[in-house]
């Protein structure tokens, strides 16, 4: 890959050399060869005013000759109206023929310059100024342009002899710069194919900077860490739900050997294992939950009122073991699932009745554009050093008296996942009882 990318890089750079070469080369030309002109035109023009003033009327002057003209300029003339050369600087095998015919200077004494075309094979082009003279003579003055030509020529063949050494020099330089830019490239690559399952804590160089290389190792290295971190969770979440299934089976297959062995099972063993059989769907339908909310869809959003929620849960639960008060004076409108809603809700009471000595309050209220349902109990409370790690999975701050009472070690954990999905979090707070207060909390619509 990264020499393919040198390869485009490279011919990507001859092009553009090619391009600027190209460009630059015209105008340069187009440029010198105009330059060039306009001062031949105006020194052949110069000497051409000149000599209209040298001859002082006397047109044609003596001898019909005129003096050379200076500043490079080859041939000045003096033709009458009819076109005939009356008096010329030069030899008569020198003097143009009628090609001259149609240049005559504007008749408000403006001069006209043309630029005529080789006489012959193998002669040169010239400029010819053509400006008013006394008694409606015409003085022409002609400056061969090989001058111009070769200098012209000369450029064109310079830029045409350089542009493939330029254009080599240019895919050269791209393909080591491009070679030099992509190396840390070609480390991330290697490292990042050397990542395997059983190798999840290798990170990829970091080149530093802040350039976008480096900011793609950054963003590979926060992507290994998210994927070796969801690794540890699903291991050990793997191997905690391997030990919580395995106890009950173990409880059940036990008591069903101790039936089998007896030819007759008692009431007290068939109420245990069915107990065991309980729990075992419990944790198996908590685990279904969990996958739904670990890899599913978000949570429908409807509209609910969460003192209705926390209302018809208070009623539910009739003859509890401990007395459940309610506090919701008004309606907390929010958006969101109801029944996942409703299951995070009775989860939270659940645990309070679990480790509560005499009440639970329900509370449900607003606060800060957030809509709160909160549970307290004045049970023994959460140590400030667990009140995060009590929403993990399978975590027990008493494991035995859990296990007494039923619970799967999944229902803090539910409502966490029911919580963040719906924008919001759960937090473990002291109760003014000296218990544990769970609040959870959603943005109000």
């Amino acid at each position: 890959m990264a020499s393919t990318v040198r390869a485009r890089a490279a011919v990507a750079a001859a092009l553009a050399m090619a391009a600027v070469l190209a460009t630059g080369g015209l105008w340069l030309h187009t440029l010198l060869r105009g330059n060039l002109l306009d001062n031949t035109t105006g020194r052949t023009e110069l000497a051409a005013r000149k000599a209209a003033a040298q001859t002082e009327g006397r047109i044609p002057p003596p001898g019909g000759r005129l003096p050379a003209p200076e500043g490079g300029v080859d041939l000045v003339l003096v033709r009458d109206a009819r076109g005939r050369t009356v008096a010329t600087s030069g030899e008569p095998e020198a003097v143009p023929g009628p090609d001259l015919a149609g240049l005559r200077p504007g008749a408000d004494g403006d001069s006209r310059s043309a630029v005529l075309p080789p006489a012959r094979p193998g002669a040169q082009r010239r400029v010819v100024v053509a400006v008013e003279a006394p008694g409606a003579h015409t003085v022409y003055a002609m400056t061969v342009l090989g001058d111009v030509d070769d200098a012209t020529r000369a450029v064109a063949i310079g830029l045409l002899a350089g542009a493939p050494p330029l254009i080599g020099f240019a895919a050269a330089l791209a393909w080591w710069v491009t070679g030099h830019a992509l190396r840390p490239v070609t480390a991330i690559r290697t490292e990042l194919a050397a990542v395997t399952a059983s190798e999840l804590d290798r990170r990829v160089p970091d080149p530093g900077g802040a350039d976008e290389i480096a900011q793609l190792a950054r963003t590979v290295n926060d992507t290994l860490d998210r994927l070796e971190r969801s690794d540890a969770r699903q291991r050990q979440f793997t191997a905690d739900a391997s030990h919580e299934l395995r106890n009950p089976l173990a409880a059940v297959r036990s008591r069903l050997e101790v039936a089998l062995a007896m030819g007759r099972p008692d009431r007290e063993s068939v109420e245990a294992a069915l107990a065991d059989t309980e729990r075992l769907q419990r944790i198996a339908a908590d685990l279904l939950l969990l996958a739904r909310l670990d890899g599913g869809p978000g949570p429908r959003t409807e509209p609910v009122d969460l003192a209705l929620l926390a209302a018809e849960d208070v009623a539910r639960r009739g003859g509890s073991r401990v007395a459940i008060r309610l506090d919701a004076r008004a309606p907390v409108p929010a958006a969101g699932d109801p029944a996942r809603l409703e299951r995070a809700l009775a989860n939270l009471v659940d645990n309070a009745l679990r480790y509560a000595r005499e009440e639970v309050v329900v509370r449900a209220g607003a606060a800060d554009g957030w809509a709160l349902l909160e549970v307290a109990d004045d049970g023994a409370g959460i140590p400030e050093a667990d009140r995060d790690r009590v929403f993990e999975r399978f975590v027990r701050l008493d494991a035995a008296r859990g296990r007494a009472g039923g619970g799967t070690g999944l229902g803090l954990a539910i409502t966490r996942e029911i919580a963040r999905a719906h924008g919001g979090d759960v937090r473990a707070l002291p109760a003014p009882a000296g218990g544990a207060r769970l609040v959870l909390r959603i943005p109000s619509p």
